[in-house]
């Protein structure tokens, strides 16, 4: 028995503005590492809305852990008793 996945992705289009020369350089760039604009702004997008889920993360660790109390606040030299 085979089991049989498909795995559909929609891509939308979009349309960007930039000056000519700076496209052209980019598109050179791309093609010595042997890659495309498209990819390399797909990198990107991915990277930059992980930015902002890191910190939406950290900023709701931050709130479930509110509750936390110390007791009082500490020295230096106590932060740092082992």
């Amino acid at each position: 028995m085979y089991n049989i996945y498909v795995v559909l992705i929609m891509l939308k289009n979009i349309t960007l503005s930039a000056d000519e020369n700076l496209i052209s350089k980019a598109r050179e760039k791309a093609r010595r590492e042997k890659t495309t604009l498209n990819a390399n702004f797909r990198q990107w997008l991915r990277q930059y809305i992980g930015k902002n889920t890191k910190a939406s993360s950290y900023i709701n660790l931050m709130q479930q852990l509110d509750y936390v109390n110390a007791g009082s606040k500490f020295r230096r030299d106590q932060l740092n008793e082992r």
